[in-house]
């Protein structure tokens, strides 16, 4: 005999109340760092806490203190996950120079799209493997150049403290621009108050406003690199 509607309906609640709750997906490195991206894409580098990070996660302090140490620990993990996204040429000793402005061109557009993430790679000892990666890589492209090691590693030193400082500047600027900022000024406006300096004070200045004021894009990103791999190079060439 057919069971009656009532005792139907208490066996369908009776089957929903046992079914098993679904598990939540565990806490790994990759999603705390996934999170972390996440709160420096959103709301800036600055936003960037453990507390933050665990807030986006759903969960608390101590499911992150499972994997990470603190936050720099953090940082160098979002490092880490940007230098995994940068291209390594094979080092070629005929366009080593190019290589080098396009490895931290990518370095440079990655730090970009997170504001002010930079600043996490400033003053860090690299630990993580995809770090190492890019400064191994960077370290070959300049050997290959015919580049003394010592002078490569210092180069290596002095090009990558560059582009972190380059983007947090560009950075900064980003954010007051959207705030209405009045202290960020265009080229015009900069050139406009450079020639309308006193000229028994400022001649040099006002002379050349606008080659002080010049440049577009990444104009002067690229004459800094290259700058510094020429200068590299004519010592090569002289020790040779």
């Amino acid at each position: 005999m057919p069971a009656a509607p009532r005792e139907r309906r208490a066996a369908r609640h009776a089957s929903a109340e046992a079914a098993p709750k679904p598990r939540k997906e565990p806490i790994t490195v990759d999603r705390i760092t996934d999170a972390a991206l996440q709160v420096v894409a959103t709301e800036g580098y600055d936003a960037l806490t453990v507390r933050r990070v665990t807030a986006v996660l759903g969960t608390g302090p101590s499911s992150l203190y499972a994997h990470i140490v603190n936050k720099e620990d953090l940082d160098d993990l979002l490092i880490g996950r940007l230098c995994a996204q940068i291209e390594l040429p094979e080092p070629d000793p005929a366009k080593w120079r190019q290589q080098v402005l396009d490895v931290y061109g990518q370095i440079r557009d990655l730090y970009l799209k997170y504001p002010g993430v930079s600043r996490a790679a400033l003053a860090m000892v690299p630990t993580h493997l995809e770090t190492l990666r890019i400064s191994e890589g960077i370290f070959a492209i300049l050997l290959a150049g015919g580049i003394e090691p010592r002078t490569a590693a210092w180069a290596l030193d002095s090009l990558t403290l560059y582009v972190t400082a380059y983007a947090w500047e560009r950075s900064l600027v980003q954010q007051r621009q959207q705030h209405g900022d009045e202290w960020v000024l265009s080229q015009e406006e900069l050139m406009e108050r450079f020639s309308a300096l006193p000229e028994e004070k400022f001649p040099q200045t006002r002379r050349y406003a606008a080659e002080l004021t010049a440049g577009a894009g990444h104009d002067r990103f690229a004459f800094m690199v290259n700058l510094i791999t020429r200068n590299l190079a004519d010592g090569a060439a002289e020790g040779a």
